[in-house]
């Protein structure tokens, strides 16, 4: 049985018909998930302060009810170097319709990757890897398994990609850890499984693996009708 704070953020969600990526975050933190450090800042002190305590630099990004697609409203601000500039995102932000707070959060570098969820009226919860981040509409490399995930099909999965060799090191770069990979992926088909009524899909892109961890970087669920 899903988590009772889990389902309640799910369920104060059904408003908007969709979950905003601070209380996403939260509810996958609950799960056990690694997520970045991040605030949801209502002021840009609040936002400086936060900053200035986890150290720059740092990622900025819209939340509003209104704005399920960040990036095609300009929402999201990356590489913020000092307070001056923090500053200068929450005045850009805040101009955005729905506008309910700038979510701040630390800065991670590696492997962008997406993992995500549909509900398929025939076949059940399917999971899906990819290569992600921007490049997920035009490289298309992706794999696709029916839910619950063992380990077997988790090792499949990356192996099915076609750019499989960038995450076990390429040219010089570190691999990253596939343990953490691995367990990230099992997790969410964990998750899938438990919260299967309630949601239509879960897209986290990106997920961004380095050599030590797997962080969720940014999530969306949609509801269930």
């Amino acid at each position: 049985m899903v988590k009772r704070e889990i389902r309640d953020i799910l369920e104060a969600s059904r408003q908007w018909g969709w979950v905003l990526e601070p209380d996403a975050k939260r509810a996958f933190s609950l799960f056990g998930f690694d997520t970045p450090r991040y605030v949801v800042a209502k002021t840009p002190d609040a936002a400086a302060s936060f900053a200035a305590k986890i150290g720059y630099p740092v990622v900025a990004k819209v939340v509003s009810p209104k704005v399920i697609h960040k990036s095609e409203v300009k929402g999201v601000i990356v590489g913020i170097a000092s307070e001056d500039e923090l500053a200068k995102a929450f005045d850009r932000l805040r101009r955005i319709e729905g506008f309910s707070g700038m979510l701040v959060e630390e800065m991670v570098s590696g492997v962008e990757l997406i993992i995500g969820a549909k509900i398929d009226h025939q076949f059940g919860p399917m999971i899906l890897l990819g290569i992600g981040g921007v490049g997920v509409e035009i490289y298309r490399d992706t794999s696709l398994r029916m839910a619950p995930l063992d380990e077997k099909d988790a090792r499949s999965m990356v192996k099915g990609l076609k750019a499989h060799r960038l995450l076990e090191g390429y040219r010089g770069s570190d691999p990253i850890s596939m343990d953490a990979l691995f367990d990230t992926l099992l997790r969410f088909s964990r998750f899938v499984m438990k919260v299967e009524g309630l949601i239509a899909s879960i897209d986290l892109n990106p997920a961004i693996c380095t050599s030590k961890r797997c962080v969720i970087a940014d999530a969306r669920i949609i509801l269930a009708s």
